[in-house]
């Protein structure tokens, strides 16, 4: 039995979505950008994340993953958003170039006041959606949804001119991110391991 928004299966593939508090444009950015990178990237060599495609866009993040081993899943993504919070509030308080940082860091203020548990900031909303990857139908549904996301949003024509996402890797380029490439029911592309 399949039960919406929650890691049941302690070995199963998820896919997520999380966005910044008031949906924020914070990642139009390129430096607010590399620091969600580098922590995507330390998560997998340290926390044993296992990314099988992604996506960036200005204000939220859809991410289908693995846990590396069972049971990880929601520890792994509590650490990497609690990570990145701190450094991108950071990051949006020092930069001298933020014309947006007064208003930004208001929101994030208020956010962090409305809920009991932060101390001051929040700057990720805390829904998660957690949907399990559990049939060929559903791969193909996610990894279309994941990466036509900028297509949609009139940003690229083409999902594998976007930078910001695993489209790349799944199209034999490479990404800014190692995947391990789910495979696509109907294609000849499978599990492959591509830069």
């Amino acid at each position: 039995m399949i039960t919406k928004y929650k890691f049941l299966d302690p070995e199963g593939i998820y896919f997520v979505s999380f966005a910044t508090v008031g949906w924020v444009d914070v990642f139009t950015r390129a430096e607010y950008k590399e620091i969600f990178l580098e922590s995507l990237k330390y998560c997998q060599q340290h926390k044993g994340l296992v990314i099988h495609a992604w996506c960036l866009m200005t204000n939220h993040v859809h991410l289908i993953f693995s846990g590396g081993e069972p049971g990880k899943h929601s520890g792994i993504l509590r650490d990497l958003k609690k990570y990145t919070a701190i450094k991108l509030l950071e990051a949006i308080a020092a930069n001298p170039q933020e014309s947006r940082k007064e208003w930004m860091m208001k929101i994030f203020t208020q956010a962090g006041k409305e809920n009991s548990n932060n101390s001051r900031y929040q700057f990720w909303r805390q829904d998660n959606h957690p949907v399990e990857i559990y049939s060929p139908k559903v791969v193909s549904q996610k990894l279309e949804y994941v990466h036509n996301n900028p297509v949609n949003a009139g940003i690229v024509q083409e999902a594998e001119h976007y930078l910001y996402s695993s489209a790349r890797n799944y199209s034999n380029q490479n990404g800014l991110i190692n995947v391990e490439n789910l495979d696509i029911p109907g294609s000849l592309v499978g599990y492959v391991n591509v830069g």
